[in-house]
């Protein structure tokens, strides 16, 4: 496997990639979750990762730095690549993205009706801070009430 920077002329691809990994939202979310405009948008202030096996995408990570802090989101792996260790290097790679811009920790957020996702993150060492953020600032619609849980970890020094 392959990790390199993406650029605007993987936004076709990445649109369909993060789609699909997250089409096991759709019992609360209509629609896509994402289109490629807005990730043209993301890569103007932050950076995607993209995993890739032969040439093609299957796995993403996006990444944005904020002062000390850095923040990571749309960890995205293709359904027919999940359980490889793929969305595992790529918060890895973005973890130490961010010491070696010397960021003291990562944050992101997880959907509060994705419960299986703040049991993994943990054993990954992030932690729930309690803070609650809106869910979809863009157009998204649910049918069930939906926030965005924020989970940090420190960033140690290598």
């Amino acid at each position: 496997m392959n990790i390199r920077q993406a650029d605007m002329a993987d936004a076709d691809a990445l649109e369909a990639l993060i789609n699909k990994a997250y089409e096991v939202e759709n019992f609360f979310v209509t629609g896509n979750r994402i289109h490629s405009h807005e990730i043209s948008a993301y890569l103007v202030k932050g950076y995607f990762f993209v995993a890739l096996i032969e040439q093609l995408i299957v796995g993403c990570i996006y990444l944005e730095l904020k002062n000390k802090r850095a923040y990571f989101g749309l960890l995205s792996v293709h359904p027919s690549y999940q359980g490889k260790g793929i969305g595992k290097e790529l918060i890895f790679l973005a973890e130490n993205f961010g010491r070696r811009h010397h960021c003291s920790h990562m944050d992101m957020n997880v959907v509060n009706l994705r419960e299986e996702l703040p049991p993994f993150y943990r054993k990954l060492g992030y932690e729930v801070t309690g803070e609650q953020l809106p869910f979809a600032p863009r157009t998204l619609v649910t049918d069930k009430p939906v926030f965005f849980i924020l989970m940090s970890k420190t960033l140690l020094p290598e």
